[in-house]
């Protein structure tokens, strides 16, 4: 059965050593997150994932959620014990507004106990991480009267949240929604319409859910200026909290799904369903951009999650199968084969998954305390910065990690040959799992439409030359660093690939809108190849440090981490070749057929 373990060291090193959490100390909530406590928390949170969360992810996959005949849905057996004891340990209200009931801790804690709950148990982790999203975009846009209705009772895991955007006839162009919203005169709307494809649409862990739903008031202009967002509660609620009747919102069916099948998607039901207005009048895209981008983060995490515990099941394969003979000689000559972690093609698919991992984890981090520090710094020129980052990065953050994280999901699963395609052995549903990463939330072309088309250009490309400017700076003050030199200068070539690329668009994109649109998906990854190399760079430099320093008790894994960044510059960076390539080669072929010659 697959197993998993909570990589906390390595995020420890991360916070702790690489990003230097006590430096933010500044911030609010920063102070009480001391190493000790730090540390506390993320050993908590681990034995919660490794102990509670993952020994139901393959029953509930196997399981599945059921619809009754009247509407109700039971999730998979212990999910919702499990979703109590998450609850009932503050997990949902970590890095929540503590006048609400939450504890206020860094929004990168939260990050940290997102990828070990979505690598402990993807499906379930979407009950809380979608009601924490709900949470976030009612924090910002909801009403005084709103945040204290809803925010206390979600907080504490009583209530659920969700977001309802899609419809049957409609997927990222949310323009063409038809649900609508008629004043009932009291100051509510009445909500009429179909949302599909809704995660944790309805479920049996909570006493109430409540709905973020984007609709069209009778009236509103077409397109997405006119689309207004509202809350809508499953059950009536009383003045005094109480929770009544069915709201008239109920679940038509459930999506047969190719995995998460232990999260209920639903088909949701709106007919006269009470809701408010959250915002204003046709904004609610706005509002509703809180709670899909701290989705497309959470999607981001979800791609690494599933490449880290599918990481993990292979590595454990690995050295337990036995077959053929190393290519050097007999490496276990009292057994009648090796182990086939000695043969080089498997520690080539390893270490690429392994490398990925430990740079996308500190690609995350660091994101995760620009998102701190956009929120909670009282300098404007330090928000202004961090927001600028998280513009730039999160469609990098959910295209990239998401494409790869799928990816090594299948590499794990090539090393358990034949028993990787059987159910049993639980690296079939990784697979399955990783793969809706790269659809949801804004599909990963979507992504990097967004990244080139919006975002690289935003503000005179003020935050792609922050990024130009931060790596760049890196690599001159290491210059003379001899131990470094090895990544540093592939750094360095890569960063020159991704530099060409953004002038090529300057001078190919403005002029032929399809030489954008054709390179895109290929300047997403350019930008995370070279995002993640970085990374690397900071943690090797780091990890250099701590040699010489003695290590306390780290030699072992400091080696190990310079190990892994030559591997990574050395088979994974020079990939930024072939993406300036293709960008540069422009649109011509790829638009030159015709529908018709398809």
């Amino acid at each position: 059965m697959p197993v998993y373990k909570a990589p906390v060291d390595d995020t420890l090193f991360l916070l702790n050593d690489v990003f230097n959490i006590e430096r933010y100390n500044n911030l609010p909530g920063f102070a009480d997150a001391s190493a000790d406590v730090v540390e506390a928390v993320l050993g908590e949170g681990a034995k919660l994932c490794e102990e509670v969360l993952q020994p139901i992810n393959y029953s509930g996959d196997q399981e599945g959620c059921t619809r009754h005949p009247d509407g109700r849905v039971t999730t998979p057996k212990g999910f919702k014990a499990a979703y109590e004891a998450y609850a009932g340990g503050g997990w949902i209200g970590l890095a929540m507004d503590p006048e609400y009931g939450g504890q206020g801790l860094p929004y990168t804690l939260g990050a940290v106990m997102n990828e070990y709950a979505s690598a402990a148990n993807m499906a379930f982790a979407m009950y809380p991480g979608l009601t924490m999203g709900a949470i976030a975009a009612l924090y910002v846009h909801g009403s005084d009267e709103q945040k204290r209705a809803y925010l206390p009772k979600m907080i504490e895991g009583t209530w659920s949240g969700t977001m309802n955007l899609t419809e049957p006839h409609c997927g990222t162009d949310l323009g063409l929604l038809k649900t609508k919203a008629v004043p009932n005169g009291d100051g509510s709307y009445a909500l009429t319409g179909t949302k599909i494809f809704i995660s944790a649409g309805e479920q049996d862990i909570t006493e109430n859910i409540i709905h973020l739903v984007l609709a069209r008031i009778e009236g509103a202009p077409a397109g997405v200026k006119g689309i207004s967002l509202f809350v809508v509660p499953r059950n009536q609620i009383g003045a005094d909290g109480s929770v009544g009747e069915n709201n008239h919102v109920s679940c038509g069916s459930i999506e047969h799904k190719m995995g998460i099948h232990g999260n209920s998607t639903c088909v949701m039901n709106y007919e006269g369903a009470q809701g408010w207005l959250i915002g204003a009048e046709n904004k609610g895209l706005n509002a509703m951009f809180v709670m899909m981008n701290e989705a497309r983060l959470g999607v981001a995490i979800q791609g690494l999650a599933q490449s880290e515990v599918a990481y993990q099941n292979a590595v454990v394969y690995a050295k337990e199968r036995l077959q053929g003979r190393a290519l050097t000689g007999a490496q276990a000559a009292d057994k009648p084969a090796d182990p086939i972690i000695v043969h080089p093609d498997v520690r080539r698919t390893l270490m690429s998954i392994r490398a990925f991992n430990e740079a996308a984890r500190a690609f995350v981090l660091w994101n995760a305390l620009q998102s701190d520090i956009a929120h909670r710094s009282g300098d404007a020129a330090e928000r202004q910065a961090a927001d600028d980052q998280l513009g730039l990065m999160t469609p990098v953050l959910k295209g990239v990690l998401t494409d790869i994280g799928f990816d090594n999901a299948v590499k794990a699963q090539q090393m358990f040959g034949g028993h990787g395609y059987i159910a049993e052995t639980g690296v079939e549903q990784f697979v399955r799992d990783a793969r809706i990463a790269m659809i949801y939330e804004g599909a990963n072309g979507v992504q990097a439409m967004d990244l080139v088309g919006r975002k690289l250009g935003r503000d005179g490309g003020r935050a792609i030359m922050a990024f130009f400017n931060e790596v760049g700076g890196f690599l001159k003050d290491n210059a003379e660093d001899e131990a470094l030199k090895p990544l540093l200068g592939p750094l360095q070539v890569s960063l020159g690939h991704l530099q060409q690329a953004a002038m090529w668009f300057m001078n190919n994109a403005l002029a032929k809108p399809d030489n954008a649109g054709a390179g895109a998906n290929d300047f997403m990854h350019l930008l995370g190849l070279v995002s993640l190399g970085y990374m690397w760079a900071r943690m090797a430099k780091v990890a250099q440090e701590k040699l010489k320093a003695g290590a306390n008790g780290a030699t072992e894994r400091m080696n190990a981490k310079l190990v892994t960044a030559r591997f990574f510059m050395e088979r994974t960076l020079p990939e930024t070749a072939a993406h300036l390539a293709r960008i540069t080669a422009g649109a011509d072929t790829t638009m030159a057929l015709t529908p018709e010659q398809f």
